[in-house]
């Protein structure tokens, strides 16, 4: 397994562009199946295929003993990523290893649905497989507080809290668990430090100088009763990284 091409989905985004550095250093032969088509750089090969389209994929797996699962949209993932199981399973991988997201068995949004629906085709493929939920990552957290921070009076969601995680580390885990052996569902990865939503608003706020009224509001429903119920979260049994938010956003906006 450790001389045959290492294939990486979503390795052209923020999470696969931390990945294909450190599996390049771990001196693998590392493939990317990408929508677009991109010449081979710095020992890695990009193979051009749609997963949501179930095209391309058996030329992608093809001689690959592991599979890194990183692609991931606003929803269709159970669908590609059943796909992608099933080009795996006929080209004989050794090892499926998936970036799931917490909560992902507990929010009651399409999204998280879409995310258990991959952990599933995942952990039903019969191949050896290792599953990460991660918390949501730093940068995801930065883009939704400068979107709030544009409003002229910022919504404050009561009961919402995140444990944010930085995607360097992240990315730091999953080339560990793709160079080791097959493990399923592996303990959660969080951030250091839950916070309010609010908070990592204001926190954002003070790294860009800016200032704004907040507006406490109540988020309703299903929805609004699984976050203050922490359903996102897990407070016990995870490992935490140690990169916390505002060292992210002192490196990023201060």
């Amino acid at each position: 397994m450790a001389n045959s091409p290492l294939l990486v989905t979503g390795g052209t985004g923020t999470l696969g562009g931390h990945v294909l550095p450190l599996l390049r250093a771990a001196s693998r032969d590392v493939r990317v199946l990408t929508r677009t088509a991109r010449p081979s750089a710095d020992g890695v090969t990009y193979v051009t295929g749609d997963l949501l389209g179930d095209e391309g994929i058996e030329a992608a797996v093809a001689g690959a003993g592991t599979v890194l699962h990183l692609a991931g949209g606003a929803k269709g993932d159970d669908v590609a990523t059943r796909n992608l199981v099933r080009a795996a399973r006929r080209a004989g991988v050794e090892h499926l290893v998936y970036i799931s997201v917490i909560g992902a068995d507990r929010l009651p949004l399409g999204y998280f649905r879409s995310k258990l629906g991959a952990e599933q085709a995942v952990a039903d493929s019969g191949l050896p497989y290792t599953t990460l939920r991660a918390a949501q990552f730093h940068d995801l957290a930065l883009k939704v507080a400068t979107g709030m921070a544009k409003m002229p009076v910022v919504p404050a969601p009561g009961g919402i809290r995140w444990q944010p995680v930085d995607s360097r580390e992240v990315a730091a885990r999953l080339v560990e668990l793709a160079l080791d052996e097959p493990a399923g569902l592996v303990p959660d990865l969080t951030g250091p430090t839950v916070y309010p939503m609010a908070d990592l608003v204001r926190g954002y706020l003070r790294a860009s100088g800016r200032r704004r009224p907040m507006l406490p509001v109540r988020v309703p429903g299903k929805v609004g009763r699984a976050y203050r119920a922490g359903d996102n979260l897990t407070l016990i049994g995870a490992q935490t990284g140690r990169r916390t938010w505002e060292e992210f956003l002192a490196e990023r906006v201060g």
